[in-house]
């Protein structure tokens, strides 16, 4: 089992330096208001991954660092937690850290590794079970309550509860789509009708990809045919001559007749014959470019019918550039995803009809899983009140009776509800129970909700019955209670402490008192008081043993540590102590 032998803390609030030795059974913290004993809950919740709050760094210092060892056993859920965080454990022991500055900043450490502070938190899980006033408080709230109970039923509870819980978001996500299909029906038919119209007027028109490009080009070329042709033919009898005119000089002849004059003498120099061949390829290509001239003049369509066509043809791909795309190639990408959406749209009512027939699925399963939950916290909460109704007999409440009142709320109509036990109820994410407890502090009393019911000290010790509950079928290594015995004194307080020695036989518990009678039983009672020293104040923490314990406990019980009836009764708390255990 893992223990939390010591904790270091320094500059945290009004501690400085100071080192919290912890008993592996019960440990008891004291000191007078103000000494600085919540400062030990602070730092457990430092350690456990709690929100580092600057304010707790102490005046002057640069930074509060809490520092703890735990003992941990090979197969420790703590011990493969900081094993997957890749930090080490040294002789059984695990060395947790956190440093807070004096800027707002954390730092966390597992087993010497630098860790995020989340990896603490999940560490908590399995170690601690840290509980003080506010719990009490939150244990008032119904939803508190419903927590608690399914926490102790366990898995009867747990398997609907998942089930329940996946079917609720997928309901949710059904009604969600749902609503907005029929709420947006006018809009959407809208939409299918700019659709529909826009894929006719592309459909109307057939256009083919890059159409728009070569028929700019066409209409340039048809546009300028007759000036095309005139330059045509000019370079034409440039290159290659006019017929009509022999006298008439060309590139073609005139450059036939420069090779004609170097192949005569190209024999006698490799030099000259070299440029001879040049010639030769420019002659070629002057004959092949005059070719194509003339191929091209011969081409080349004047037909202004055949204009008039292609303007038409542009004017129509303009009409859909002008609204569906910069081009036709986006158009034709508009209408592919314009013929997807319609397609989509088109299918709303068959969409809704499969919608609202999974709605009534689900709902029906809701109902079958609902009801499969009432069912189990029913049973478990008979069981949970039965066992915190015999912890209670343990803290000076013996006629004291704990129940549970499970019901649900009608709902208005069958739509907003599901069927639990035939009728139509209202129901959530955790089901259609409200779940909240009761308690009957003596005979003949009406049961009532605790928030109503019970005093301060009767929350107090239902509180810690509920814990000891758990400590039985849910059981942690370590149990921390922060005055969890405020209002509770007498007879009642002599019972706290003894049920909390017998919880600690099977557990680490530390308790945060003011009582005497609970600080009495304790394995270890830890001292934390303040001393002034000039301007700076520091707190230390001391093991209280022999008759340093004995004054301490007279301080509780009457306020002066040498009244002689306060150390006869606080030896009297001792021995009483000691003989139960």
């Amino acid at each position: 089992m893992s223990v939390l032998e010591e904790m270091r803390i320094r500059s945290l609030g009004v501690i400085d330096d100071a080192v919290v030795e912890l008993s592996p059974g019960f440990t008891a913290v004291t000191g007078e208001t103000g000494a600085g004993k919540t400062m030990v809950v602070t730092s457990l919740g430092l350690l456990l991954g709690g929100r580092a709050d600057p304010a707790l760094v102490r005046v002057g210092a640069k930074a509060a660092v809490v520092e703890g060892r735990i003992t941990v056993s090979p197969g420790d859920a703590a011990a493969l937690r900081a094993e997957e965080a890749g930090g080490e454990i040294e002789d059984g022991a695990l060395i947790v850290s956190r440093t807070v500055s004096a800027e707002g900043r954390s730092r966390a450490h597992l087993g010497g590794r630098s860790v995020p502070v989340g990896v603490l938190a999940e560490l908590a899980d399995d170690l601690v079970a840290v509980h003080g006033q506010t719990d009490q408080q939150g244990l008032l709230k119904p939803a508190r309550q419903r927590q608690a109970l399914d926490r102790y039923a366990g898995p009867g509870v747990e398997g609907p509860h998942t089930a329940y819980a996946a079917a609720y978001r997928r309901l949710r996500a059904v009604v969600t789509e749902l609503d907005e299909l029929t709420t947006r029906a006018r809009e959407r038919a809208q939409e299918a009708d700019l659709l529909r119209f826009g894929l006719e007027e592309v459909a109307a028109v057939e256009p083919l990809p890059g159409e728009d490009t070569e028929l700019a080009a066409e209409a340039e070329r048809l546009g300028h045919a007759e000036a095309l042709a005139s330059a045509a033919a000019l370079a034409h009898t440039a290159l290659a001559g006019n017929p009509e005119d022999p006298e008439g000089l060309d590139a073609t002849t005139v450059v036939a007749a420069a090779g004609q004059s170097l192949d005569a003498v190209r024999a006698h120099d490799p030099a000259l014959a070299a440029l001879a061949d040049r010639i030769g390829e420019i002659s070629i290509l002057l004959s092949d470019v005059a070719g194509e001239l003339a191929g091209y003049a011969d081409q080349l369509d004047a037909d202004p019918l055949r204009l008039a066509a292609v303007e038409e043809r542009r004017a129509a791909l303009t009409a859909l550039t002008r609204k569906y795309g910069e081009d036709i190639t986006a158009v034709l990408a508009w209408a592919e995803d314009g013929a997807s959406r319609l397609t989509e749209l088109e299918g709303d009512d068959d969409r809704i009809g499969e919608l609202t027939a999974e709605r009534d699925a689900l709902r029906g399963e809701l109902s079958a899983l609902g009801q499969r939950l009432t069912d189990a916290r029913t049973e478990a909460a008979d069981r949970f009140a039965a066992a915190v109704t015999e912890e209670l007999a343990s803290l000076a409440m013996p006629h004291a009776r704990v129940s549970f009142a499970i019901r649900q709320s009608e709902a208005p109509d069958e739509e907003s509800g599901i069927d639990i036990g035939g009728r139509s109820v209202l129901y959530g994410p955790s089901g259609a129970d409200e779940v909240e407890l009761l308690l009957a502090p003596h005979p003949g009393a009406q049961p009532r909700p605790i928030a109503k019911g019970a005093s301060g000290g009767e929350l107090s010790r239902v509180m810690l019955a509920v814990e000891v509950v758990f400590a039985g079928s849910d059981p942690v290594p370590t149990y921390l209670f922060d005055e969890v015995d405020a209002g509770v004194g007498g007879k009642a307080a002599v019972e706290v402490g003894r049920r909390l020695a017998k919880l600690a036989r099977s557990a680490q518990v530390v308790v945060v008192t003011h009582l005497p009678q609970v600080a009495a039983f304790a394995d270890r009672q830890l001292l934390v008081e303040k001393t002034v020293d000039g301007s700076v104040t520091r707190s230390g923490v001391t093991v209280l043993e022999g008759e340093d314990r004995v004054r301490e406990l007279s301080r509780m019980l009457a306020g002066q540590e040498d009244s002689e009836t306060a150390r006869a009764h606080a030896e009297e708390l001792l021995a009483t102590a000691r003989t139960d255990g």
